[in-house]
């Protein structure tokens, strides 16, 4: 599992040559109500295990959670489960929120 910072991601998304990373967003869905990175998916973290093989193993993945706690544990069950190209979200939507886009609600 590597780690990502919130600027490495933004410019990422907006490279139209790279592949395009899965985001998945592993806080409660009260938490994606208010504030979200846009095109991430929502799977509660204590949905993974059973949600897992919804997610594509040959795409890149970055884990997203609200300060980067919670994604980083997701990040490190998907790599033992066969995931190999899995990036944690330093800062998670909060960073987001102060460097990439400041009009995004925080909590």
């Amino acid at each position: 599992m590597q780690q990502l910072s919130v600027t490495d991601l933004a410019a990422w998304l907006a490279d139209g040559s790279r592949e395009q990373p899965q985001v998945l967003d592993v806080r409660e869905e009260q938490e994606w109500a208010i504030c979200r990175i846009e095109g991430s998916r929502l799977m509660p973290m204590n949905t993974v295990p059973s949600r897992a093989q919804d997610l594509d193993p040959d795409r890149p993945l970055v884990c997203v959670c609200h300060h980067g706690g919670r994604s980083m544990q997701v990040a490190i069950f998907l790599e033992r489960n066969g995931f190999p190209d899995v990036y944690n979200l330093s800062g998670g939507v909060d960073a987001w929120a102060l460097e990439v886009d400041p009009k995004m609600a925080r909590y």
